[in-house]
């Protein structure tokens, strides 16, 4: 978090090994897989109201996102947003597409060499309903122009961030963003804390109200939390299996159940660089985050997911953290102030564990609120 002791540290991540045929397919193949097309490169799924240029909906946010960022068809954002789009951040949301437009080149003169690389694009929905995409990155990047943090510090960035969107007939008409910002902060050389409290008074001076906080429930007076649903019947179901983990172990606080969910060879990733190649690692993970917020609560916002039970389940999970800054931890003395943090999650489920996590919230933004003017 903001203090480096404070990571668990590892050797990096592990390696997911097969040890009974068939062989794992690896993620390339797994991607191609999600995409759906045929031996000939034919999509297998309907694109009505889309470019015929685009086979499927992960060649459309991949593609897109290219020709915006790597080619710098800026102007682009005019074909394929709306004009009122909804951009949601853990700061602010928005409703204009100029102010993804302003925001765009804003950060493109900061990094003019920024190359944007996609990890992966899980998916749901179809061209009726709309595809919601969910988009994990990497952004890559040299600070040789001001930048909302102030003047270039000609330091080499790298951080990674989930981007989902809600797409109909071509166009993103509603997107939720969040980046490792506290893992960008630390790489220009700032302060975390001091920056933090600044930008705080000067959102606070400017009118900025961060999302409501509203009161923590996990329970009903002092009653204990609500039980998870039950199971359904049948099939394994992907996402009752994560639903039922976040609200166990963050809600219930029953961190033990790190082992019926997440596999001995856990490899997990979240904010700020921090590696998770173990149970205990992971345990300890999440004793750092609810030792300074003792009624934090996690709430699943949106889910969807692609694969099956023989290559593994995918997943993205979009989920808010609530809670209160009333305990020492690594954010230093309690602040009494609270916060509301939109996350996601990406796992990579396999024979009925979590063998793979990405997770990502803006822990700068974390900052903010913790540190927000009274």
């Amino acid at each position: 978090m903001t203090e480096k002791s404070s990571k668990p540290t590892s050797n990096g991540p592990g390696k997911l090994v097969a040890t009974e045929p068939p062989p794992r397919i690896n993620l390339q193949d797994k991607i191609d897989i999600q995409r759906m097309k045929d031996a000939n490169g034919n999509r297998l799924h309907s694109m009505n109201g889309f470019d015929p240029k685009f086979t499927d909906i992960v060649d459309y946010i991949i593609r897109i996102t290219h020709e915006i960022w790597e080619e710098k068809a800026i102007g682009a954002l005019y074909e394929y947003y709306a004009g009122n789009i909804q951009l949601h951040t853990s700061t602010e949301t928005t409703h204009s597409r100029d102010a993804v437009l302003a925001g765009t080149l804003a950060t493109m003169a900061a990094y003019p060499d920024r190359r944007l690389y996609g990890d992966e694009v899980i998916w749901g929905g179809d061209d009726v309903t709309g595809f919601y995409s969910s988009h994990r990155l990497t952004h890559a990047g040299t600070n040789t122009g001001w930048s909302l943090y102030g003047p270039p510090t000609g330091k080499r960035v790298t951080y990674r961030a989930v981007a989902d969107c809600f797409v109909r007939e071509n166009t993103i008409v509603e997107e939720w963003l969040t980046r490792d910002e506290l893992s960008l902060v630390h790489q220009l050389g700032l302060d975390p804390v001091k920056t933090a409290k600044e930008m705080a008074r000067k959102e606070a001076d400017s009118g900025l109200t961060y999302p409501a906080a509203a009161d923590v429930e996990r329970g009903v007076g002092q009653l204990p939390p609500e039980p998870a649903p039950k199971a359904p019947s049948g099939e394994f179901s992907p996402e009752h299996f994560i639903r039922s983990m976040i609200h166990e172990m963050w809600n219930w606080r029953l961190l033990n159940k790190v082992r019926e969910y997440y596999a001995e060879t856990i490899a997990a990733e979240s904010a700020s660089m921090r590696k998770m190649n173990s149970r205990n690692e992971y345990q300890s993970y999440m004793l750092s985050l609810l030792s300074p917020f003792p009624n934090l609560a996690m709430t699943v916002e949106h889910f969807c997911m692609v694969g099956d039970a023989e290559i593994g389940y995918r997943t993205a999970t979009r989920w808010r953290m609530r809670g209160t800054h009333t305990g020492f931890g690594i954010y230093g003395e309690p602040t009494g102030n609270p916060i509301n943090i939109m996350g996601m999650s990406h796992h990579l489920i396999q024979d009925g564990k979590i063998q793979r996590e990405w997770t990502i919230f803006d822990e700068f933004a974390l900052l903010k609120q913790i540190h927000r003017p009274q």
